[in-house]
């Protein structure tokens, strides 16, 4: 195969060298932009710097130059967001200096602006160590994420309490220049060791954000590193807010760090996650973004569901289908659903299995092709298992998104994302199931999601 074509066909990717976390979704002069975190000299974690795509329609992307590089200011330009002020695209983002290491380490948040969008202009940095409270460490501060309400700009930012463990701090400041301390958000450490990537969206009443190293959860959270949702509604003025319970966003083993639009209730988290192997690295790049994701808030909970075109559909009335893809997007009508299993990317006695029985869904990649390990000790993840609840319905629809080296599924609102490294040939695709009717349609994305290099 060329080089490109070991590219996915319809996830944004560095094209070559390591992405991680999505920063700055925004929309400037009606085009949408994501940056990322990236690294081009290799595969690997290294000084980041801010890729960055832009599109038009959130399907096909143009790729344009490094927005934010390492300098004598920053050893790293870590996440952190964006926001449209005074016709200027303005970044946020995570200064970071190594310092000789330790308690050292310097996270603090600097700025950036642009007038077209592509060049950025560094401002230094705004929220530093005068700004931020004794009582918290600035060598874990990190993660800002920009918002306007009236003519007050405000700021959640990730941080660790000395002797303590994370919290989400908000910040205000009426000029982006000169910040200050507004609240502790819930004022108690997190589960975890530390938090990154807050992110809120008012229209939709949602708070997400990321715990590192927190103890799992029966199958319902069992990666180190995950990504967490609350539905409410945060008083900036008023230093309270309602938010309920936390919930997982993602029930697959290869998603973080999600970032929402402001003005779009469109998701796109990182499609690969820390303390894991990543077996096509060898082919010149490592890590890649989900596809964007409609957002809503129905039946009490986060609603998630895939954003594409699709074209060349093929559709079969049936309750037992064999087809062949790589890629695409598979959608499953299925009524008094009893059971279901779909094999994908088979070949050469490798697959990955998506099972439905018994108000479950079960997600097997332990034969899909070259083994991915990360540090989690539990049967089901050394297993390669995920599972994701199924609601009790007279009807469903699963929609499962297909590319090169991952699978994403949506089930009722919920969503399951993983790595899988298959053989290039393995393309075989058996679907049955046991249901009083079912419609299995599949559809090509790859030339209305293109990825332009």
């Amino acid at each position: 195969m060329s080089e490109q074509n070991l590219r996915p066909d319809f996830h944004i990717t560095g094209q070559m060298g390591w992405i991680n976390d999505p920063n700055g979704l925004v929309k400037f002069k009606d085009e949408y932009h994501v940056f990322f975190q990236y690294y081009s000299s290799n595969v690997y974690w290294g000084p980041m710097h801010w890729g960055h795509v832009k599109s038009r329609d959130l399907l096909n992307w143009e790729r344009l130059p490094v927005a934010l590089f390492p300098d004598e200011q920053d050893d790293g330009c870590f996440s952190g967001t964006a926001v449209v002020w005074k016709d200027r695209l303005w970044l946020m983002y995570t200064s970071y200096k190594e310092n000789g290491g330790g308690e050292n380490i310097r996270q603090l948040q600097a700025i950036a602006s642009s007038k077209d969008g592509v060049h950025f202009t560094k401002h230094g940095i705004v929220i530093g160590e005068k700004e931020l409270p004794a009582e918290y460490s600035p060598c874990d501060f990190r993660d800002p994420k920009l918002f306007i309400e009236g003519d007050v700009i405000y700021c959640l930012v990730a941080a660790r309490r000395r002797d303590g463990r994370g919290r989400i701090l908000l910040f205000s400041s009426e000029d982006m220049f000169e910040w200050k301390f507004v609240f502790d958000l819930f004022g108690t450490d997190s589960g975890g060791i530390m938090i990154e990537c807050p992110d809120y969206n008012k229209d939709l009443g949602l708070l997400t954000y990321c715990e590192q190293f927190q103890p799992a959860v029966g199958s319902k959270h069992l990666n180190e590193h995950s990504t967490f949702y609350r539905l409410g509604k945060l008083d900036c003025a008023a230093h309270t807010h309602t938010f309920g319970e936390s919930d997982i966003i993602d029930y697959g083993f290869d998603f973080y760090a999600a970032q929402i639009f402001k003005d779009t209730p469109v998701m796109i988290g990182w499609l690969n996650m820390w303390d894991r192997n990543v077996p096509y690295s060898k082919y010149g790049f490592a890590g890649m973004l989900t596809v964007p994701r409609k957002l809503s808030v129905k039946e009490g909970r986060l609603w998630q569901e895939p954003l594409y075109k699709g074209r060349n559909a093929v559709t079969f009335n049936a309750a037992e289908v064999s087809d062949r893809a790589v890629n695409g997007v598979i959608e499953i009508e299925v009524e008094n659903l009893r059971r279901l299993e779909l094999k994908l990317r088979a070949g050469g006695g490798a697959y990955t299995l998506i099972t439905v029985a018994d108000g479950e869904l079960t997600f097997d990649r332990s034969v899909s092709g070259a083994p991915i390990k990360g540090k989690e000790t539990d049967a089901l993840s050394v297993a390669g298992i995920r599972k994701m609840p199924v609601d009790e319905r007279k009807k469903h629809k699963i929609t499962v998104v297909l590319d090169l080296y991952s699978v994403e599924i949506f089930a009722d609102g919920r969503a399951l994302s993983s790595v899988i490294c298959p053989d290039f040939s393995a393309d075989a695709i058996k679907f049955s199931a046991d249901a009083d009717s079912c419609i299995y349609k599949r559809c090509d994305v790859s030339d209305s999601m293109s990825m332009e290099n």
